[in-house]
């Protein structure tokens, strides 16, 4: 399985697309076959590959998981047809290659662009906006999960819950205003062809190799200072999101559902630095001073629907810093969490 990957990183997708029991009976319930958009991306192969191991799971080995990307990297495709993903190679900013998409009943749109947005708008604006514009219509009889971000929402007070599914959208920075601009597309393809449809707005997925608390626990183990001005944030482990993401095909409507999707706590940047020093035997470098608001979201809608995650924050993090002490490598794309002007 998988075997074209690093042993290291067989175990991390191994660990992050096991399914979840929710995730089993949702796929048990859904007919027709599956396609991850953007499969190439950093959670793409682990929401495939849990799809595949979730329909063996239920006894539905003959339905069908496509991954539709790119793929400038021949391993990741290598990695994904090992598993039983059927792969297709497809620039989805080419409606061509679209119209020879196969139909199918379950879609996981996960394609985008957030890091060079501040470099590169035209290409952020293409990505997030245009793709969905000749996505949309081509599965206009699917159901849907839109991955969206919870950056689409204003900063609230740290003091508060975080935003909710009914908080006005803000636009903050190109990224913002691209995935308000993904979300509208898509909501007015619903509104066209009678779509069912689910907004994801996710922040922010975390695994041993990239995420926030990657991004601190690496800088403690570096001695890097830390940044602590955006005071707090919100996270969940990868393996629980995808999980979420499959169970959320369950969910789509028309209008469409918004729904928040991140871990039930508030993470303090400081506390969190302060955590991994233990962790690591290391005195982080804090520099800063905690802002009074900041992007956090409500997650009580989406815990209600799918109970509290597997994964906790405490053991996020002493799996990370294992990882770390045992010279596990990173991803190397800081998520650039310090940003309060939303240009990445």
């Amino acid at each position: 399985m998988m075997n074209s990957l690093p042993s290291a990183d067989r175990a991390i997708e191994q660990l992050l697309s096991e399914p979840t029991s929710g995730a089993v009976e949702t796929v048990r319930a859904l007919d027709g076959d599956f396609m991850v958009l953007g499969v190439g991306g950093k959670m793409g192969t682990s929401l495939a590959v849990m799809l595949r191991r979730a329909l063996d799971a239920a006894g539905k080995t003959s339905a069908t998981v496509y991954g539709v990307a790119r793929f400038s990297r021949p391993d990741s495709r290598a990695a994904l047809e090992a598993f039983g993903v059927k792969t297709i190679a497809c620039d989805l900013t080419q409606k061509a290659g679209i119209e020879k998409l196969p139909q199918v009943a379950n879609v996981e749109f996960l394609s985008g662009q957030k890091f060079g947005t501040d470099s590169t708008p035209g290409e952020t604006w293409v990505q997030n906006v245009v793709v969905p514009s000749l996505v949309a219509p081509h599965f206009r009889d699917s159901r849907i999960v839109v991955f969206s971000t919870g950056c689409v929402y204003p900063f609230v007070p740290t003091s508060g819950p975080g935003a909710n599914e009914s908080t006005p959208v803000a636009f903050l920075g190109e990224y913002a205003s691209t995935c308000v601009g993904r979300e509208r597309v898509f909501a007015h393809a619903a509104r066209t062809f009678g779509t069912r449809q689910l907004m994801f707005r996710l922040n922010y997925s975390v695994e041993l190799r990239y995420g926030v608390l990657v991004d601190i626990a690496d800088k403690v183990f570096r001695g890097q200072p830390i940044d602590v001005t955006m005071g707090s944030f919100n996270a969940i482990w990868q393996g629980d999101a995808v999980a979420r993401a499959i169970e959320c095909l369950a969910h789509t409507a028309n209008p469409p559902k918004i729904l928040n999707l991140t871990g039930p706590e508030k993470i303090s940047i400081r506390e969190a630095a302060e955590q991994f020093g233990r962790l690591l035997g290391r005195a982080p470098v804090l520099i800063g001073r905690e802002a009074t608001d900041a992007w956090l979201s409500d997650a009580g809608e989406s815990i209600r629907l799918f109970g509290p995650p597997r994964v906790s924050v405490d053991e996020m993090m002493r799996r990370i810093a294992a990882h770390l002490s045992g010279g596990g490598h990173l991803i190397g794309k800081p998520t650039h969490f310090e940003t309060r002007d939303g240009k990445f």
